[in-house]
């Protein structure tokens, strides 16, 4: 992976940056974001101590992943990115779904594919100095997964290995120019924008789910997608619900 070969190729106007090793692309940014004047796209090439959600590590291979941050500045503060992480699944999906590959979308922050997690995202946020918040964006997503590596997960992971086989330069500047046209309309315009197109996606839609957190059963119920704000909304034994995003995971009901 070339860091001028992805700006030229890409139209977004974003500075990129290659390294081959770090522990985490997120964390490198979230210690530069004090100091960043502009947008900027990390991609490492081995990525060792990576995040999701819930301090969870994100496992990854040098040869079968791209793991990659985006640092970009939002006006406001930390509430105006309500629903942010479901609108960067929605640029995902889309970009791939250009691409030639059909996935889903499962809340708040996952991309599926044929039921198996294809890609996460981890957005962390810092307030900037000149006002405004930096919001990072981490993204990892599958191409090819080693047996091995899928031992190490303990679960069935899905993979892109046809999509492998395009030059890496080429496909992340197809993600940095999805991922900064849909920031630039989260910034117009907010969740609101996306939520239908996250509905289109929603991969457990009319399914039975449990909401957790901390392998507690918070709720359960049928799941009828997002509403503008992002949350998930579920129809109960009590009536309809709404969800929102934190420390909580989704699960089928019956499906561990």
């Amino acid at each position: 992976m070339n860091a001028a070969a992805i700006a030229a190729l890409s139209s977004a106007g974003v500075s990129v940056e290659v390294v081959e090793t770090t522990g985490s692309t997120n964390a490198d940014l979230l210690a530069r974001a004090a100091t960043l004047a502009a947008p900027v796209l990390l991609v490492a090439r081995n990525q060792t101590a990576g995040r999701g959600r819930a301090g969870r590590s994100w496992l990854s291979s040098s040869e079968g992943s791209l793991t990659f941050s985006l640092a970009w500045r939002f006006e406001g503060g930390p509430q105006r990115l309500t629903g942010l992480p479901l609108a960067v699944g929605v640029a995902l999906a889309e970009t791939l779904e250009r691409l030639g590959v059909q996935v889903g979308l499962k809340w708040p922050n996952d991309v599926l594919k044929d039921g198996d997690k294809l890609a996460g995202i981890l957005i962390e946020t810092q307030s900037a100095p000149a006002g405004g918040v930096w919001a990072v964006i981490g993204i990892g997503l599958n191409l090819v997964m080693p047996d091995e590596l899928e031992a190490q997960i303990g679960r069935s992971v899905a993979s892109l290995p046809w999509l492998a086989r395009m030059d890496r330069d080429a496909l992340l500047a197809a993600l940095l120019d999805g991922l900064a046209g849909a920031l630039s309309e989260f910034e117009g315009a907010g969740f609101g924008a996306f939520a239908a197109r996250w509905n289109l996606r929603h991969a457990w839609q009319g399914e039975t789910v449990s909401v957790l957190d901390g392998g507690a059963v918070l709720h359960e119920g049928t799941a009828a997608g997002v509403d503008d704000a992002g949350r998930l909304l579920l129809d109960t034994a009590d009536g309809r619900i709404a969800v929102l995003a934190g420390d909580v995971s989704l699960r089928v009901k019956g499906v561990s």
